[in-house]
Parts: C-alpha cells; sequence; structure tokens
C-alpha cells in the first residue's frame, strides 16, 4: 500500500504492473495487484525491484523463483533492480526478459 504502481488490463492477455522503485518488493506487489483486480494473469511486469545493492542480494534468489513462477510474458526491470538481479532474472526468464534503458519502447 506504500508503492505507487499503475495495474492495466490488457484484454485477453493479463495484467502490466508498472512500478516506480518497488519499494514494498515486487513479489508483493504482484499479487497485491492480482488481488485488487481479481485477474491472475501476469502479461507483463515494468519498473524498479528495489534489489540493488548488497542489503537486498539475499533477496535475489526467492525473488527470481516467485518471477518464475509468476510467468509474466514480458519482464523489464528498471534501474533499482540492479545490475546482479537484472542478469539473474535475464538468465531465469529468457524468453520475457527486455533490457531496459533511456528510450525503451514496449507496445503491448
Amino acid at each position: 500500500m506504500d508503492d505507487q504502481r499503475a495495474i492495466i488490463n490488457v484484454r485477453d492477455q493479463g495484467l502490466v504492473v508498472v512500478t516506480g522503485r518497488g519499494h514494498s518488493g515486487i513479489i508483493n506487489i504482484i499479487p497485491n495487484a492480482q488481488a485488487l483486480t481479481g485477474i491472475y494473469s501476469v502479461y507483463a511486469v515494468v519498473g524498479g525491484f528495489h534489489l540493488s545493492g548488497t542489503l537486498f542480494e539475499s533477496r535475489i534468489p526467492a525473488t527470481v523463483a516467485a518471477m518464475r513462477a509468476i510467468g509474466p510474458r514480458y519482464l523489464t526491470p528498471g534501474h533499482c533492480t540492479g545490475w546482479i538481479a537484472s542478469h539473474q532474472l535475464a538468465r531465469a526468464l529468457p524468453d520475457a526478459y527486455i533490457a531496459n534503458s533511456v528510450g525503451t519502447t514496449l507496445i503491448l
């Protein structure tokens, strides 16, 4: 409840969850979005996952495992996801992962 995010339902595809910095943790934000909407299919997850830095490194394996279980079609982590988490997510979900940088455009 302390994070701002956008939740978009793409007809016949599922939810697009767009986060800012994701302080609540992306694996808390997604189930909250599902509960709010009653829609459980996740089409895309975009934004910051707040996993950057040594303080958060211990959360990365559980986050990667949970994201694999959620199974978004597209996964586009933002800057505060961090280098280590971004690379682990890319390895775990290679067909979903889209590298994000200035100018990245997603058409969903």
